[in-house]
């Protein structure tokens, strides 16, 4: 959603470097950048004014002219001034004292309330709680009915005693479930209320006598992210009718200009608790606002990663499997059964666009990125799950005969089934070196990185190269038959070796090369 807003604000602070000292002309020309990249991104005339402001003051101030890199402190200054926006610290939930907690969700007709009732059933469940969705809109067709499965899906109770339709009173149904939830010792109860395509009288008074019956702990104002500046409008008149307590984006994933959600919590007062930034129920989080600069300002967003890694992998495999790289073996005990068992568990935490996204610089490559095939894993997989046994286990058994029968099982050319094979042992090798604490490959002398001072290693002499024939004819013949090869492997790309799907011209970083293919 934010690419365009990150791309202009990138190219901004580009013009900056290499700049022993900035001028006041300087500081001129940066903040006219951004104050067009934010107009452009739709982000509300008051809050961009009241930000240029404020960055002007800090660029021209003490902390940037007596800076070494005066750049590199204006950067510094926006990512500040971005997570003042955004609202600062990041906003947790309030508990009631004695259960159960009260949340209600409030907002226009398609801003998606009722599958982020779900998606917030979801998220409560795994903090440990026990929560209660409850169908207050009777007014939409087949809300009641919606709520029931997106519960169903989420694993999480629903409260809908009237079939909705037009008929059932929500002011009732939402006092009633407040003594069922006690009943059924439910500790949270998510009440899911009616919206219309606009504001009017109706809407207000109904969400106003529902929190006067419920007297909700929390009342989370959800708004689409992809509306505009009408978001702002919105969210001003729900406040001043009913009232609020936080802000629930939704849709976050958008390719919209979505300046106005950066608006929201400026305008209102009040911060941004969650985000959703997909279809899935899992897509859903808590909102932070230092992160969500980050990502703005290409800087990546490693703390989500890595929390995303903690939910989904398992602490006791990942010991399992770090050890098996530690072994004696030269990490020969991890076999393509420990491989699959990993490419299984980086699916889980989400898509590899997704993941990669969230690392620092990858906004330069964001459209290879895109172009990455998620369907390779499961070819992978594919490839993985139709050797036996004993193949899994020793690779290296995996002759001419096993690879056609493999590619045959797995729908796929035999050259993918040896291509995956020796990827598999150079990434074998190099994440073994690794987890002896070698490092990274080919970067000596750097601590941490493999050697350093007091671990110089012998030089290995290098081994010869294949020989050559003497015979003028037949070493033609090797030479066009290598570059044939060497065609036919450039052709194949795709991750681990597979034919790529995507851009014949996609490159990844160095760094990734050695997994992606």
């Amino acid at each position: 959603m934010f690419d365009t807003l990150s791309d202009r604000l990138s190219a901004t602070f580009k013009n900056l470097r290499g700049k022993g000292r900035l001028s006041e002309a300087d500081i001129d020309a940066t903040a006219r950048e951004i104050r067009i990249a934010l107009l452009e991104a739709d982000v509300a005339l008051p809050v961009v004014r009241a930000f240029i402001a404020n960055v002007k003051e800090r660029a021209r101030g003490v902390e940037v002219s007596q800076a070494l890199n005066p750049a590199q402190q204006v950067v510094k200054i926006v990512n500040e001034e971005l997570v003042a926006i955004l609202g600062g610290e990041t906003r947790r939930l309030r508990f009631a004292k004695t259960a159960p907690t009260v949340i209600m969700l409030a907002g226009l007709q398609g801003a998606g309330k009722t599958t982020l009732a779900g998606k917030l059933g979801l998220w409560l469940k795994g903090q440990g709680h026990s929560p209660l969705l409850v169908a207050c809109d009777l007014q939409r067709p087949n809300a009641v009915n919606q709520l029931s499965v997106v519960a169903e899906r989420a694993g999480v109770a629903v409260y809908a005693p009237e079939p909705g339709n037009g008929v059932g009173d929500p002011v009732q149904v939402a006092k009633d479930s407040i003594e069922f939830a006690r009943a059924k010792v439910h500790d949270i109860v998510i009440v899911d209320t009616a919206g219309r395509l606009g504001i009017d009288q109706e809407l207000m008074r109904q969400a106003a006598d529902i929190r006067d019956a419920v007297s909700p702990d929390e009342i989370l104002f959800v708004v689409d992210a992809m509306i505009g500046q009408d978001a702002v409008n919105t969210a001003e008149a729900f406040r001043d009718g009913v009232g609020f307590d936080g802000v629930v984006l939704s849709k976050l994933d958008g390719d919209a200009r979505g300046g106005a959600a950066l608006s929201i919590a400026h305008v209102t007062g009040k911060q941004i608790m969650f985000a959703s930034n997909g279809e899935k129920l899992e897509d859903f989080d808590a909102f932070h606002p230092d992160r969500m600069a980050s990502r703005i300002l290409d800087m990546g967003d490693l703390l989500t990663l890595i929390e995303q890694a903690e939910k989904t992998f398992s602490q006791e495999e990942a010991a399992k499997m770090a050890s098996k790289l530690q072994s004696s073996k030269g990490g020969k005990d991890f076999t393509l059964d420990d491989f699959l068992a990993q490419m299984e568990q980086v699916r889980k935490m989400g898509s590899i666009s997704k993941l990669l996204g969230m690392l620092p610089g990858m906004g330069q490559i964001k459209d290879q990125i895109n172009n990455i095939d998620e369907r390779d894993i499961d070819r992978t997989a594919a490839i993985i799950k139709s050797m036996t046994p004993k193949e899994r286990a020793e690779p290296t058994i995996i002759n001419g005969s096993r690879r056609a029968r493999i590619a045959k099982g797995s729908g796929v050319e035999v050259s993918a089934v040896k291509s995956l094979v020796e990827r598999f042992f150079e990434a074998r090798k190099m994440m073994s070196k690794m987890a002896q604490g070698g490092g990274m490959p080919g970067m000596p002398g750097m601590p941490g990185m493999g050697g350093g001072p007091g671990r110089q290693k012998k030089q290995v002499k290098q081994a010869k190269g294949k020989r050559k024939s003497g015979n003028p004819m037949k070493r033609k013949a090797e030479e066009a038959a290598a570059a044939e090869r060497r065609e036919q492997a450039a052709a194949q790309g795709g991750a681990f070796g597979l034919p790529a799907q995507g851009d014949k011209n996609f490159e990844l970083p160095d760094e990734f090369k050695k997994f992606m293919g």
